[in-house]
């Protein structure tokens, strides 16, 4: 019971996610980020108060924390396919290049 619960927080606190969730999470961090500097700029500009505008940039930098970094599972929806160790599977007879199998 111990050793499931470990694994459990491990999977949680390794943080793996697929290129595709990392591209997802490029692109999420890029337009949050963008959106709230235009945000925090602009009421800061209308309000003319600059701590409201650093507040707001700092609010949305948190959100978009709260959002990017933890592993969330649509993060992790094209897992990796590796080949196995040796690059050859345990079946085939090695690498078949024109026909003729080599290694």
């Amino acid at each position: 019971m111990a050793d499931q619960l470990l694994e459990q927080v491990r999977d949680i606190a390794e943080g793996q996610i697929d290129f595709e969730g990392q591209r997802l999470a490029e692109l999420l961090a890029t337009v949050l980020l963008a959106t709230v500097g235009a945000v925090s700029f602009i009421v800061g500009f209308i309000k003319q108060d600059i701590k409201l505008a650093l507040y707001i940039g700092l609010g949305g930098t948190a959100l978009t924390m709260g959002l990017i970094v933890p592993p969330w599972p649509f993060l992790k929806r094209h897992p990796v396919k590796w080949l196995p160790v040796g690059g050859a599977e345990k079946s085939s007879q090695g690498i078949i290049v024109d026909g003729k199998v080599v290694g």
